[in-house]
């Protein structure tokens, strides 16, 4: 596992050109789908046990930042990867359009708010990126504002770098046939009509602008305490062992503790 973290890393300074990262690479699995899937089901178990010892340490956290588009199998991550922890030291913020509340602040007031307490795995399923991204893409904010947002990013991600926790970020490279395959999907099969969204058509006709959106976000916040992986998507079970991978490495790069027992000199269980 010591070059799990490393996979799909971008390095800071690269040119990020989505259009030529690839969406179908399964190269780096253990094997085919089955020998994968295997293999996801011993990284779980070790996430699990990572976890445990982190929850128990109570000293640094872990923040999992899963990004990506419509379909590209952020859910699935958050089922059949993080869902092998034990939920109470788990947090999960599912991040939708911005209260009132929220509004009335800074952007990334609610977005420290929701950052992980010691000894907890917290994940993110979309994030401040959207502020980037998407903000940018509807032209929710002028250029002007989003520009200048890079370096309160990378700033902030420095904050919680420099207060111990540990940040994984991913972003789901799915093409866009493979994401016209799993919207035609949720329409076609009853089970699953209930996620499709209009919305989701009006995104997908600004694909470009989204792709060249996503890869200046990678490119101007990758840093060597908050690294970006750039994950091919149109596998979910290429796509699941690979988080797995990078997260499962990343808390073995950390080196937890089982923290010391108290003193049970004299303790008598009756």
């Amino acid at each position: 596992m010591a070059d799990g973290a490393a996979l799909h890393r971008v390095e800071p300074g690269t040119e990020v050109d989505l259009s030529r990262l690839p969406t179908l690479d399964t190269s780096a699995a253990p094997g085919g789908k089955a020998a994968t899937l295997t293999a996801l089901e011993d990284l779980k178990e070790r996430l699990h046990d990572l976890q445990e010892v982190l929850y128990a340490e109570q000293r640094r956290r872990v923040l999992l930042v899963v990004q990506g588009l419509d379909t590209s199998g952020k859910g699935g991550i958050l089922e059949h990867v993080v869902g092998a922890v034990n939920p109470i030291g788990l947090r999960l913020t599912s991040f939708k359009a911005p209260s009132d509340e929220e509004l009335s602040r800074d952007y990334l007031w609610r977005v420290h708010a929701n950052v992980p307490k010691a000894g907890e795995l917290g994940v993110f399923d979309r994030s401040h990126y959207e502020d980037v991204i998407a903000a940018r893409v509807e032209g929710i904010v002028p250029e002007a504002v989003w520009q200048r947002r890079y370096d309160h990013i990378v700033g902030f991600e420095r904050l919680l770098a420099d207060e111990g926790t540990a940040l994984v970020k991913v972003l789901l490279h799915l093409s866009k046939d493979e994401q016209r395959r799993r919207l035609q999907a949720r329409l076609d099969e009853p089970h699953k009509r209930w996620k499709f969204n209009p919305d989701d058509l009006r995104t997908r006709a600004r694909w470009d602008e989204h792709q060249v959106a996503m890869a200046e976000a990678v490119e101007r916040t990758a840093q060597p305490h908050a690294p970006w992986h750039v994950v091919p998507a149109d596998k979910k079970w290429y796509a699941r062992w690979a988080v797995a991978t990078i997260l499962v490495a990343t808390l073995d790069a950390m080196d937890l503790q089982w923290p010391d027992p108290p003193d049970l000199s004299g303790v008598v269980i009756d």
